[in-house]
């Protein structure tokens, strides 16, 4: 199939479109994360703490998408960066997966959190659209790292819902083990997003060339 590159002014568009996707991204995963850690230490839960932890990863994702798509080259960023989001989900499945561990060894049972019950129902509205917006602008203008971010974005959505389920178990009928369980879903997602980030450059190579098109057509406007 042919994919046809888009205009010099459409491809700024999407440029923009993108950071403004990421600017968000960035702001409300800070918010999430503050939130989500301090709900989670205050009721004792795995689950919330290490979601927390996860949005600090999609912070640095959508941070290393803005820095990106701020260098005339982008598509030679691709491969490391990919590389350092790989690492820090290996990092979080682990923290997560001794947190759970340690918190069904010893029978923790963690608090009702209000909180955390709004913070990730909020999350399962609002993550699957802002992933779309940017699955589409990352496919039209042919950016792979774009279109990683976007996963990792509707990735959020699928833990937002496990956390959600985990504690709303554990307040309506007392399975305080349904929050550890739901930290280990975490730390399963996070172990399968890293594998593909650690991967993405095969995925970077096969829209390298429409990169590389883009970035010759700027040099002509350029001359």
């Amino acid at each position: 199939m042919t994919t046809i590159a888009p205009s010099s002014a459409r491809r700024a568009t999407l440029h923009r479109r993108i950071r403004l996707i990421v600017a968000f991204t960035i702001v409300y995963n800070v918010i999430e994360a503050i939130v989500a850690i301090t709900a989670g230490s205050v009721a004792s839960s795995a689950a919330l703490i290490g979601f927390g932890l996860d949005s600090s990863i999609e912070v640095l994702s959508a941070a290393a998408v803005a820095w990106q798509f701020t260098r005339r080259d982008p598509e030679r960023w691709e491969k490391p960066t990919l590389r350092v989001i790989a690492v820090a989900f290996f990092a979080l499945a682990i923290y997560v997966v001794a947190s759970s561990a340690l918190s069904l060894i010893g029978g923790d049972r963690p608090a009702h959190s209000t909180v955390g019950l709004v913070l990730t129902a909020l999350s399962v509205v609002i993550m699957p659209l802002v992933s779309l917006a940017e699955r589409r602008a990352g496919h039209e203008v042919g950016s792979a790292t774009a279109v990683a971010d976007s996963k990792q974005t509707l990735i959020c959505t699928y833990l937002s819902a496990a956390v959600l389920i985990g504690l709303a178990l554990n307040s309506l009928f007392g399975w305080w083990w349904a929050d550890a369980v739901a930290g280990l879903v975490i730390a399963i997602f996070a172990v399968r997003e890293g594998v593909e980030a650690w991967k993405g450059d095969a995925c970077a190579t096969s829209v390298g060339m429409i990169l590389e098109d883009d970035h010759d057509h700027d040099h002509d406007h350029d001359h």
